[in-house]
């Protein structure tokens, strides 16, 4: 069964900042053992200050302790957040270590909410050798506005790898919110009385050589060393998921790069290279006769590794060709050790590939560890790679001197941006953190934008002081701080991965006004007039950040829009009610799905199943096979099977460039429905399960780790979801406020024509 888990492009930002934070938050790996777990979890401890003790708060000043509002006991932890807030949300972090036994491990509390814009919730987060195996935040139960007094729960499937548990609340955007009488459960039982348990110890716990540096420092790289390293590069990833030695663990792959790059960099000739590496080879000790052997059936194949260089011998030389062919020959059955597949779904999990959050940057061995290890990953572990469009062997060689040499952190990042785009993924971003992808700064207009084909339009105001800038709706922007925007656009697209050109200038759009605060110019066009306006860029708190990833109708999640025609919208979809969705639809001729966003839950079959007269496929998956790297095995088809109540009226999908991962997903799972149409434009093209994976400097990426593709083997990735009417919004449209896909999707269902007023009234906020 496919169970797509990738974050929203909201909980991926949070998760990031929380990655970056919490390594300091707690004041270490654990809580302090002076403070006890319950009056931790109930703000019991005596405070430091007007803040909760054994927490780390951030931003500070907006957290405290309430003694007036409080659920029980002496106090409660306060978050407030105003307009002018650091950061885009605030959270209280600590820690404790998973020396416990279990299945699962809850988080529960008391929350009460006031003016809340975005959203709260409580959070747990899994770390093992490797940050985030478990996470979740309750952004999906989109609790926000006012409420009183109220329980919540948030459950992780406890991690085979995990060693510490990161726990706490956290507001997002502006408001107020309370935390009171929090509780650790393991499977349903107290924290305390879970029994204990030993963490088995690695090769990470007993090879520290490299903890603080690589000690490898290149100034230059000469052609020489480039076409070394090229090699160095491809033949460390083959015995990474290959040999026998480090296959099973024996080996800290990373650390043994480090102890051979120095004898690599001084080689003066590739045969000198080719003979070090062949002695390196061969240090790591003879490998067995395999016994069974693994071997690439062509049943169901679908991509075959991609290792003809293997027997490359002009370029290898002929000793280590044979040596690397002579363990590909002898490759057996068995488990990687530095990856897993998730079960029941059948991604890949890169879970002991290490962060190395504390390492200080520059240093050119980590940065050159993070090329390698994400070129390897596409390599041997990505779906899609098949339809990447790139010579993957000529973006290892010029990212080397690129990525190594990089002199800043900063740098450094971006340059990883820019290797990432090349696997043209909207799922793979540079996700720790995205404020170094230019443009750069802390302000930005008070507008959202967005690109109607080549053309930056300015779609909605995102503060009150937006209006009164001079900035309208419907504006067109043709350039910011003197620069022209196809200049702007060609020095950013590089930093913005994306599976598609409108998921690119999806990205762009978010963030192009982005820079310094204060006064900019823009020069914009209105209709037939070129303007020239000075606009105020200022701190983007105020807005809710998940507003700028949907395009439905603001208000409830399901309203008949009239006697006809029935709405649903995905952003805040509960699986729990979706019968009584149906049940509310009944006697209407149409139903229009809004999926211009990310569905708040995974709704594919609870909703999929009521709308279908008999059992229908609507997707097919690939999945990798540990025993041979590289290849990719056709799968099963997941179906939809009919359900009650069903609904047997006309069904109608709206997507657009916001669709993207599990709602694409979801739209191919409903167009099976009979009669069933696609309005919209085409989505981003990044679908499957994610795999997620650290990079050297505490940094995170991921992948689509799963291929998804039509029953008949059509393609998603890069493609997206291709509407059977095409309707793209007009510049005149969004000047107008009206809603032109919402409305060609009214025309599909016989009768069911709005007047002007009926569709002025959808539009209201």
């Amino acid at each position: 069964m496919y169970l797509n888990r990738r974050p929203s492009p909201l909980v991926a930002l949070l998760l990031s900042v929380l990655a970056v934070w919490v390594g300091s938050a707690a004041g270490g790996d654990e809580t302090s053992p002076r403070l006890h777990l319950q009056d931790l979890l109930t703000f019991e401890t005596p405070p430091q200050g007007d803040q909760p003790a054994g927490w780390g708060c951030h931003p500070k000043e907006t957290i405290s302790l309430d003694t007036e509002t409080r659920h029980a006991g002496l106090r409660a932890v306060r978050l407030e957040r105003r307009a002018d807030s650091a950061q885009s949300f605030s959270t209280i972090t600590t820690s404790i270590p998973m020396d416990f036994a279990g299945a699962t491990i809850e988080m529960k509390g008391f929350l009460r909410t006031e003016n809340v814009s975005g959203f709260v919730g409580l959070w747990m987060r899994q770390d093992g050798d490797t940050p985030s195996l478990a996470f979740d935040n309750m952004q999906r139960q989109a609790l926000s506005g006012t409420h009183d007094w109220l329980e919540y729960s948030i459950t992780l499937p406890i991690s085979p790898e995990r060693k510490i548990l990161y726990f706490g609340v956290l507001v997002a955007g502006t408001g107020t919110a309370w935390a009171d009488d929090l509780q650790l459960l393991v499977d349903g039982k107290p924290k305390e009385e879970a029994a204990t348990r030993l963490v088995p110890r690695t090769v990470f716990d007993d090879d520290r050589q490299f903890d603080k540096g690589s000690g490898v420092a290149p100034s230059t790289l000469s052609r020489t060393q480039v076409r070394s390293l090229t090699t160095l590069g491809k033949v460390w990833g083959f015995l990474k998921y290959h040999h026998p030695a480090v296959t099973s663990g024996k080996r800290h792959w990373d650390f043994d790069l480090f102890r051979v790059l120095p004898q690599i960099l001084a080689a003066r000739s590739q045969g000198e290279t080719n003979a070090l590496i062949a002695r390196w080879v061969g240090r790591l000790g003879e490998v067995p006769e395999c016994g069974p052997c693994a071997d690439v059936n062509s049943t169901d194949l679908q991509m075959r590794p991609r290792l003809e260089w293997l027997g490359d011998k002009r370029r290898l030389s002929a000793p280590l060709s044979q040596a690397l062919l002579g363990l590909y020959r002898n490759r057996g059955l068995g488990d990687q050790f530095y990856l897993s597949l998730m079960p029941d779904v059948g991604n890949p999990s890169f879970n002991r590939e290490l962060a190395y959050a504390n390492v200080n940057l520059p240093d050119a061995g980590f940065q050159l560890l993070a090329l390698y290890r994400f070129w390897n990953i596409i390599e041997y572990w990505f779906p899609y790679r098949d339809v990447m469009d790139e010579d993957w062997d000529a973006v290892l060689a010029q990212f080397i001197p690129r990525i190594t040499l990089a002199t800043s952190r900063e740098s450094y990042q971006r340059e990883l941006m820019a290797l990432i785009a090349r696997a043209h993924d909207s799922h793979a971003n540079l996700w720790t953190p995205l404020d170094v992808r230019p443009p750069t700064g802390a302000c930005r207009l008070a507008v959202s934008m967005r690109f109607i084909g080549d053309d930056a339009v300015v779609s909605r105001y995102t503060a009150d002081a937006a209006e009164a800038s001079g900035l309208r709706i419907g504006d067109v922007v043709t350039a910011i701080d003197g620069e022209p925007l196809s200049t702007l656009m060609a020095k950013w697209r590089p930093y913005y991965p994306a599976s598609n050109e409108i998921a690119r200038r999806r990205d762009i759009a978010r963030s192009m006004t982005r820079g310094e605060c204060g006064s900019t110019e823009v020069r914009l066009r209105r209709g037939t007039e070129r303007l020239r306006l000075q606009v105020e860029r200022t701190t983007p708190a105020s807005r809710n950040p998940a507003d700028t990833y949907r395009h439905d109708l603001s208000g409830e999640t399901f309203r008949r829009l009239s006697d006809r025609v029935a709405y649903l919208k995905l952003s805040s979809v509960k699986a729990a009610d979706v019968a009584g969705y149906i049940e509310r639809a009944e006697g209407t001729a149409g139903l229009i799905i809004d999926i211009r966003n990310y569905p708040s839950e995974f709704v594919v079959y609870a909703l999929g199943s009521l709308l279908v007269d008999k059992e229908t496929g609507f997707a097919r998956f690939t999945h990798a096979d540990p025993s041979n790297p590289g290849a990719f095995y056709w799968g099963e088809t997941a179906s939809l099977a009919p359900e009650r109540p069903h609904y047997s009226g006309k069904v109608v999908i709206l997507v657009d460039e916001t669709s993207m991962s599990q709602a694409e997903y979801t739209s191919m799972a409903l167009r099976v429905a009979p009669e069933a149409t696609v309005v919209g434009s085409t989505t981003t093209g990044a679908d499957g399960n994610v795999s997620r994976f650290a990079l050297p400097g505490g940094l995170q990426t991921m992948i689509s780790g799963l291929g998804v593709y039509y029953p008949d083997g059509r393609p998603t990735q890069r493609v997206g979801i291709v509407p059977d009417v095409l309707v793209t919004p007009t510049i005149a449209g969004i000047r107008d406020h009206r809603d032109e896909v919402l409305e060609a999707g009214l025309r599909q269902i016989p009768g069911s024509a709005l007047t002007s007023a009926e569709l002025e009234a959808l539009y209201q906020p």
